[in-house]
């Protein structure tokens, strides 16, 4: 599966015939595969490309399953373990995704008709006027993805993981009720309450979990070769060491900053090494950011402000030259407290503050600072809307015992389903790229939740029991070196090679047109007006946040940039010293 779209309901279907047509005709489509689905008043009819390995469409199927049909869709390209599901049971229409959010899926309700989609860009067509939703754009800016359910685009949304959004034709064949009371939770991320404290035990339990997690994951690989981003920090490096004792053939892609950040590079090499495995540096300097950074924006779909973005998308790049199937590290982190923690733990034993506060200051953007960053009509539409309540319910102490195990529990929602995984896999789709991701493998993530906190975070030690689970299979300085992420210098491309990007996007004439940033706020970034918490470091993460958002709405919404030009340039070297520039 590649992608998919369709409707269902008992609207004007002559018109949603025509608008799937216009679909068509705006997107990229390799060969078509289509069914249609009716139940006395109900019709449904879904399209899809590059369906061959999905068993489950096939015409002649839907009428021996007594009402009942189904497309299921998998980052991975294994169906026996999909990530999201299209339901068609009798009068029902049931959207679902698995709680692990590899896979996301869209809809919105045009009258009687309910339309659904992998992808949000096949959607624009179908509206009539797409207009970006106020509630998605500032929780963008709060968390630099858009939180389920909403989506960057006024009156689209996207199933949440671990839900399902059913909708049923009444008697009197209209479809029931608003989406608000339709969202269903399936399940719920819980720590058990006998959990392993045993060491050994736990060890034992991981090793077999990890292998077995493996086998699935490879059993209907081609007799070829597959890739692995290995970045030489612990999970990937433990993922290349388990494929390599599978007996599978594996080469490695490892991202080169060049002369900028810190470098992670001479760690893959010495995995690789140790491995015996051949290692592609692809090169992620200034100079490819730059001509690699629409293209991204397009192929993520939604926005996503993180900076790793574009160097995922230039390993798929190269790794799709010679592969059909990558594996990667994500979800170690959240599996087993890869994050820094302890000010998080700190705040939540002593009650410093409030606790949802606390951590919404972990993602260091732009929430705190609204009446610094926003025009005023803007203000006044988010002055009701407390970011609080995205991330309430990840939060919920009600379903675990500690604090470690409630941490694990908020990211797994919050940075895993509706960040990390969805970018992974639509970076992926761009290239044809079957994306695994051992990690996720839902009774490994299960088993996490019967892990006592110590075994998680010892001292100050993190991930302690993973790194006594793998220390034999990878070199001591993989698995015991303190844990950085990826060094991504976006201080050094946006303040240097893509700073004419910067000032050419964010003008203040621009952002004047557009209503919604301030339109000094790029000087207020640069002079640190913004806030305390904005330091020299995060500079760059702010101004990419900004950077990737306009990018979205004109090349991917399809908003003019219109205004009077203020080319920021013209501010001098003066504050750009600031920063050693």
């Amino acid at each position: 599966m590649k992608e998919i779209v369709g409707y269902w309901g008992c609207g004007n279907l002559s018109e949603s015939e025509t608008l799937l047509s216009k679909v068509f005709s705006k997107a990229s489509i390799g060969s078509l595969q289509k069914f249609s689905y009716q139940f006395n008043d109900c019709v449904a009819e879904v399209t899809g490309w590059n369906f061959t390995d999905n068993p489950s469409i096939n015409d002649e199927d839907i009428v021996k399953k007594n009402n009942f049909c189904q497309v299921l869709l998998s980052a991975a390209g294994i169906y026996e373990l999909p990530d999201a599901a299209i339901k068609f049971e009798s009068e029902r229409l049931i959207l679902s995704r698995d709680r692990i959010g590899r896979v996301p899926l869209y809809w919105f309700r045009q009258q009687q008709i309910i339309w659904f989609a992998s992808r949000l860009q096949l959607l624009l067509p179908v509206l009539d006027s797409p207009q970006v939703s106020i509630p998605g754009f500032y929780g963008y800016n709060c968390f630099s993805y858009v939180p389920t359910p909403l989506t960057p685009i006024e009156n689209v949304f996207t199933v949440p993981a671990g839900c399902e959004v059913v909708w049923e034709i009444n008697q009197d064949s209209k479809i029931e009720n608003s989406q608000t009371n339709k969202i269903q939770n399936r399940y719920e991320w819980k720590e058990t309450k006998n959990l392993i404290r045993d060491e050994t035990e736990a060890v034992s339990q991981l090793q077999a979990l990890l292998r077995n997690s493996i086998q699935r994951q490879i059993s209907n690989l081609p007799n070829s070769e597959v890739g692995v981003f290995l970045s030489g920090g612990l999970d990937s490096s433990v993922i290349a060491a388990l494929l390599v004792e599978a007996g599978v053939k594996v080469k490695a892609y490892a991202l080169n900053f060049g002369e900028y950040g810190v470098s992670e590079l001479p760690f893959a090499e010495t995995v690789a090494a140790h491995l015996q495995i051949p290692l592609v540096k692809v090169d992620a300097t200034p100079k490819r950011i730059k001509s690699a950074i629409i293209a991204t924006v397009k192929a993520l779909d939604l926005p996503f402000g993180d900076g790793v973005t574009v160097p995922i998308y230039l390993l798929c790049e190269a790794a799709s030259k010679e592969i059909s199937v990558i594996f990667n590290g994500e979800g170690g982190d959240q599996l087993f407290a890869g994050w820094t923690n302890k000010p998080l733990i700190a705040a939540g034993i002593y009650n410093s503050e409030d606790f949802n506060q606390q951590y919404l200051r972990t993602y260091h953007r732009l929430y705190g600072y609204e009446t610094q960053c926003f025009q005023p009509q803007l203000l006044s539409q988010i002055e009701n809307i407390n970011p609080e309540k995205w991330i309430t319910s990840a939060l919920n102490p009600e379903f675990t015992h500690n604090i470690l195990a409630r941490l694990r529990r908020a990211s797994l929602m919050l940075k895993g389903a509706q960040n990390i995984h969805p970018r992974a896999t639509n970076l992926g789709k761009a290239f044809d790229l079957r994306v695994r991701s051992p990690f996720c493998d839902l009774q490994l993530a299960e088993w996490s939740f019967t892990l006592s906190g110590e075994l998680c975070l010892q001292g100050n030690t993190e991930k302690y029991i993973l790194k006594r689970a793998v220390e034999s299979w990878l070199p001591s300085e993989i698995i015991w070196r303190e844990k950085r992420g990826m060094g991504v210098p976006l201080n050094n491309w946006c303040l240097g090679e893509l700073w004419g990007e910067v000032s050419k996007r964010l003008n203040t004439g621009i952002l004047n047109f557009e209503g919604r940033y301030q339109q000094d706020i790029i000087i207020k970034i640069l002079a640190g007006e913004i806030g305390g918490q904005i330091r020299q470091r995060r500079i760059g993460e702010v101004l990419w946040l900004l950077l990737m958002w306009e990018l979205w709405r004109v090349e991917v919404l399809g908003e003019k940039a219109q205004g009077k030009c203020f080319d920021y340039r013209l501010l001098g070297s003066r504050i750009l010293q600031r920063f050693g520039k």
